[in-house]
């Protein structure tokens, strides 16, 4: 697996009644700066998922890879509030499990929102990795 897959464009398939949306290459400017958001995301896992709370060299989290990201649509509301995207990612990544003593993978999804003023993320329910669809 690789360290952390950043690059490329944000890509998602649209399940029946999802908001998912195909994001073109051109179009990263909208997404300007949504790969640091991710990086500082993967910090904050590193220090909160108790997976990664080992001190043990061969036990700490790893092979962090972004499954998927897919933009959602902006309602005209949000727009109206200065939302300039959304993006729903996942991270899958690689742990410990201390209580069982054993290696686990570990998986999170966020969504973060783009306004004028930068990105914020939020929590976001269970996604497919294949899309990043809303199950």
């Amino acid at each position: 697996m690789p360290a952390l897959f950043l690059g490329g464009s944000l890509a998602g398939c649209s399940p029946s009644g999802s908001s998912v949306t195909s994001v073109a290459k051109g179009d990263e400017g909208k997404f300007a700066g949504l790969d640091d958001q991710i990086l500082k995301w993967r910090k904050e896992i590193i220090a909160t998922d108790p997976l990664c709370q080992s001190k043990v060299a061969d036990q700490k989290c790893d092979s962090f890879e972004v499954a998927c990201k897919a933009e959602r649509t902006v309602t005209p509301d949000e727009q109206a509030k200065g939302v300039i995207g959304h993006v729903v990612a996942m991270v899958a990544y690689n742990g410990f499990d201390p209580k069982f003593q054993h290696a686990q993978s570990g998986t999170q999804v966020a969504e973060f929102t783009k306004t004028k003023d930068g990105w914020t993320r939020a929590k976001h329910a269970p996604v497919y990795m294949q899309s990043c669809g809303d199950m």
